[in-house]
């Protein structure tokens, strides 16, 4: 689990600075999506935990922090999404009343970050950040 954590940290948080702005940095992430069987069910989901509201077509805007930082790198072929949230703790509980699962509990790792990950009803692996004053909680 440890190691795993410390994986998670490497895609969240740099070890060195990047030498890129946002002009620089190539194409942005401009859309994404999340499916499943049930696009209703999902969308409920995502409202209770996160008060993400969808339109009757499935349509939702969210914040999101610029620039966007990620990692491209050797591992288990998977693609995630972060999301930044005030309680980790409270968050799994609140996926967990609305029929998602824990995958990885509320991890610290110490100088780096605070995260988490759940699957959603449709098995989508999530992951969370512990936000404090606008950005990732270092502990």
């Amino acid at each position: 689990m440890s190691r795993y954590a410390l994986v998670l940290c490497a895609l969240l948080v740099p070890t060195t600075a990047v030498a890129q702005t946002p002009a620089a940095a190539g194409p942005p992430v401009v859309f994404f999506s999340i499916f499943g069987p049930s696009g209703s069910e999902l969308q409920r989901f995502y409202a209770d935990v996160f008060e993400w509201k969808s339109s009757a077509t499935g349509d939702v805007v969210v914040p999101v922090t610029s620039p966007l930082m990620g990692n491209i790198g050797q591992g288990m072929p998977e693609t995630l999404v972060y999301i930044g949230v005030a309680d980790i703790t409270t968050t799994l509980q609140k996926v967990t009343t609305h029929g998602g699962t824990i995958r990885y509990p509320r991890t610290e790792v110490r100088g780096r970050v605070v995260l988490g990950m759940f699957k959603d009803p449709a098995g989508n692996s999530v992951g969370l950040v512990e936000m404090e004053n606008g950005t990732a909680k270092i502990p």
